[in-house]
């Protein structure tokens, strides 16, 4: 079977391995560190803001079942691209978001979801004859600034054993994410 890798941040990965843990499509879904400037950092290290990491996730997809597209679009409507370095109780550098590619062949179709996701920024304008969405000559106090990132992938490593699956093994832990939502929605299984 031919599978795809994309990685994502955004808040808990926690909460994002959940999440994608539960999109027909997805094989597989790996906590971890992306873009370190230290190897093999750990959780700890990462918590410090020094080593320069996102914590997220490394998906594995069926391109056949589920495409980049939908993917791109669950991460954000679980995530909000216009928060700087903060996700509901997450906050710092290690809790940015961002979309991580290593394929030439994904980064278009990341570039062009991105490009939607920083214009839908602006105030849509509403004339007598029609609506005009992303307007150039809207208000620009009005527009919100889009923290998400878009980038090559540099490096990635898996957080240890003990942060994988965690809401599966802890239940009890209050999520920012609304799983009862996503399912009622039929986002997730």
């Amino acid at each position: 079977m031919y599978t795809k890798k994309i990685y994502f941040a955004g808040g808990s990965f926690y909460e994002l391995q959940e999440v994608f843990a539960r999109i027909e499509g997805v094989i597989g879904v790996t906590t971890g560190y992306i873009n370190s400037e230290t190897q093999n950092p750990t959780h700890e290290e990462v918590l410090t803001g020094r080593t320069g990491a996102a914590m997220g996730v490394e998906l594995s997809f069926d391109p056949k079942k589920i495409d980049l597209s939908s993917l791109m679009d669950i991460l954000f409507a679980v995530i909000n691209p216009y928060s700087k370095d903060r996700q509901g109780d997450c906050f710092g550098p290690m809790y940015r978001s961002g979309v991580y590619y290593t394929s030439a062949e994904d980064e278009p179709m990341v570039e062009y979801h991105m490009n939607f996701i920083r214009n839908r920024k602006k105030i849509p304008a509403a004339t007598d004859d029609s609506i005009t969405v992303n307007d150039p000559n809207s208000d620009p106090a009005g527009a919100r600034q889009c923290y998400a990132e878009a980038k090559r992938l540099k490096n990635f490593t898996p957080a240890a054993e003990e942060h994988q699956n965690y809401l599966k093994k802890h239940p009890e832990v209050n999520t920012h994410i609304d799983f009862a939502l996503l399912k009622e929605l039929h986002i997730i299984r």
